[in-house]
């Protein structure tokens, strides 16, 4: 059933550099966003320092329009080359070993150190008046981050479950299609944005349901990531048109400049108000945009992989994974230090990112972790 044929056409496509580096600046993009957190206290945060600078806000709701989307995407165009390889058991196997022991690692180990920086904050923030004990650790738990990694394992799940219903047919596929047109694109981007919004009158954004929390955008994610197994199928990331990275780029800056300040209210969450509508017509043209002109700047521009960029894109899975603590306690350590926040901001990002890799670099030099990050 999972031929050599379908293993030949996996090693004559070859790795695209091209993505492995547009997954590392997003892995990047995510260890900056959560230190942005620290000085912008845009969302609920492990360690959050005033006074808040509102430029953090903007930065914030820009990244989280499309950056994680982008993650599924790119996670949905490798599933497929996986599965064929593997099958559904080993798969599956793969799948629950590399993402399933870092999130019951996180789940129990890490996220509660990193809940222990909560106690550094002022307790006007925090409302803690009583000492860290041994007792609070239950309430440490949580899946933090790695939210990610368990909704990308059920969405894995879930393609395991199509490939056996379907009887494995979409293995077939020659992988000789034609990129999306851009009626397709548009009338993607209007359902997305239809489906987001319905979805934000339920689960507006902000709302914590089962420690995700960002499930107002599930219609984006899951989208993505099957778009990302089609893409795969068709070959899509090495034949978009260049200028369609350029109309993606037009969109995402048109989204970005008008329909963003048009919604920029007190309504944008989601009850059904108009400036909803607008909000998610905003974040859907602004992902579908930056991710096709991420893809083809990418390709076009980052195609190669010196000895930097190797270790970079090696090690990136184990950055996303470990850099919370890393982030609350550097935030924690320049907490008496008086600068602007977006100087310490800058201050500590610089020193937050190479950290993260040095650390990740560390850590899979301990036996059998290789296997797992």
């Amino acid at each position: 059933m999972y031929s050599t044929q379908l293993q030949a056409r996996s090693s004559a496509i070859g790795r695209l550099f091209f993505i492995d580096n547009l997954r590392t600046a997003l892995i990047i993009l995510v260890v900056l966003h959560h230190v942005a957190l620290i000085y912008g206290a845009f969302a609920p945060f492990y360690y959050v320092e005033p006074p808040f600078n509102s430029a953090f806000l903007i930065f914030g709701l820009l990244n989280q329009g499309w950056f994680m989307g982008a993650l599924f995407l790119l996670s949905g165009y490798f599933t497929p080359s996986s599965f064929d390889r593997k099958g559904p058991g080993p798969f599956l196997k793969y799948k629950l070993l590399r993402l399933g022991i870092p999130l019951i690692v996180f789940y129990f180990v890490l996220n509660p150190v990193s809940s222990i920086s909560t106690w550094y904050m002022p307790t006007e923030l925090t409302g803690i008046t009583t000492p860290l004990t041994w007792q609070a650790y239950p309430s440490l738990l949580g899946m933090g981050p790695m939210w990610f990694v368990a909704m990308l394992l059920t969405f894995d799940f879930g393609y395991v479950g199509w490939r056996m219903l379907t009887r494995n047919r979409t293995a077939d596929s020659t992988g000789k299609s034609s990129p999306p047109s851009y009626l397709q694109i548009g009338i993607f981007i209007l359902v997305l944005a239809a489906v987001s919004y319905l979805m934000r009158v339920v689960i507006p954004i902000g709302k914590y349901v089962l420690d995700f929390p960002t499930l107002a955008y599930l219609p984006q994610y899951l989208s993505f990531f099957m778009v990302g197994a089609v893409a795969y199928r068709g070959n899509w990331f090495r034949t978009l048109p260049v200028s369609m990275g350029w109309a993606g780029f037009a969109a995402a800056v048109m989204a970005g400049t008008v329909l963003f300040p048009l919604a920029f209210g007190g309504h944008f969450s989601g009850d059904g108000h108009w400036r909803s509508a607008v909000y998610a017509l905003w974040d859907s043209t602004f992902a579908v945009g930056i991710c096709v002109a991420g893809i083809v700047f990418f390709r076009r521009f980052l195609h190669r992989q010196g000895r930097f960029g190797r270790f970079l894109s090696q090690y990136s899975y184990t950055v996303y994974i470990i850099h919370i603590p890393i982030v609350v306690f550097l935030g924690v350590a320049f907490k008496g230090i008086a600068l602007e926040p977006l100087l310490k901001f800058f201050v500590v990002a610089v020193i937050a990112v190479p950290a993260c890799f040095v650390a990740a670099y560390l850590i899979r030099k301990i036996p059998g972790t290789s296997r797992i990050l």
